[in-house]
């Protein structure tokens, strides 16, 4: 089972596909995982592999498509009746598992992300100082000319996660921007003079660019650090992407980012308290003319058998 997750881990990471391997690191019977056991779960929310059973998958897939989004490790537990006290380890992400008969599992969830796209289209010191302080950063960095612009947007698959610096003179600034703006870049600027890039914004709302893209251009490009020769432009920008990237609040909101979708536990399971996903719920009842949902078989079970004494629960 393991062989097979590394090897779909490592066929992912090769073509790029975003993905987080949680594995599970310590247990107190009984558990149906024991140490070493691993998922894999992907952008889409898909798991293969197995850390745990009903209570347990939900949880792990879901904290899995967080650290997809935010590019952060995190170690979970999820403690059943009889568990360990939570609260005594610093970091840890604390859930109740009391479907089962107390038993124990935490499970160490690792995001693998491709490397951030960083496309610089154009020339000169600035672009060739960037380039090289990308490729330091680990950003995946790619010099383009204009011409070579509208095949390179295809091969490139610009995402959210890609950044876009645009530094062509005023040789086809608007052509150039124009295309890139209505791509999913997560950062697009403009390598200009204050006063040249007023003329840019306003030649594209000319040629009908929708304002919300327009308004998603920095121009001029960089953070205000006072910067004054190319390679300090330079690091200004990248300062602003890294900005832009670490940052909650810069950039796309959370809901604005359809690559990673998240998973809905909206409902409470009125027998263990577990929070249940509404929508891929296997296991519901009807109660008063309400759905109730349920993390197992066995939960539905004793709802279904005496739904009143649970009643006060949901």
């Amino acid at each position: 089972m393991a062989d097979g997750l590394l090897a779909l881990a490592a066929e992912l990471q090769r073509a790029g596909e975003p993905f987080a391997l949680a594995t599970v690191v310590r247990c107190e019977a009984p558990t149906s995982a024991k140490p070493g056991a691993k998922a894999l779960i992907r952008e889409d929310g898909s798991v293969q592999g197995w850390v745990g059973g009903a209570c347990a998958e939900p949880v792990v897939a879901r904290e899995a498509l967080r650290a997809i989004r935010d590019g952060r490790p995190r170690l979970i537990g999820l403690y059943g009746e009889g568990g360990r006290v939570p609260g005594r380890i610093e970091g840890m992400l604390e859930f109740g598992m009391t479907c089962h008969s107390g038993g124990t599992l935490e499970i160490y969830v690792e995001p693998y992300l491709p490397k951030p796209v960083l496309v610089l289209v154009g020339h000169g010191p600035v672009v060739e100082t960037l380039a090289t302080l990308g490729r330091a950063a680990d950003f995946a960095v790619s010099v383009l000319t204009p011409d070579a612009l509208p095949a390179e947007v295809e091969r490139l698959l610009i995402t959210s996660r890609a950044s876009v610096v645009v530094a062509t003179h005023a040789d086809s600034d608007e052509e150039v921007l124009e295309r890139v703006l209505r791509t999913d870049a997560g950062y697009v600027s403009l390598v200009a003079s204050r006063r040249r890039a007023g003329v840019i914004l306003e030649a594209l709302r000319a040629r009908g660019v929708p304002p919300d893209r327009v308004g998603r251009l920095k121009a001029p490009a960089g953070l205000d650090i006072g910067a004054v020769t190319p390679q300090e432009i330079a690091v200004s920008i990248l300062a602003e992407i890294i900005q832009q990237r670490r940052s909650d609040k810069a950039g796309a909101t959370e809901a604005e980012q359809p690559a990673v979708p998240a998973i809905r536990i909206e409902s409470k399971d009125p027998i263990c308290g577990m929070m249940v996903d509404s929508v891929t719920a296997r296991f519901r009842s009807e109660f008063s003319g309400r759905p109730v949902y349920f993390c197992c078989r066995h939960c539905k079970e004793m709802f279904d058998q005496d739904p009143v004494r649970y009643s006060a629960a949901l």
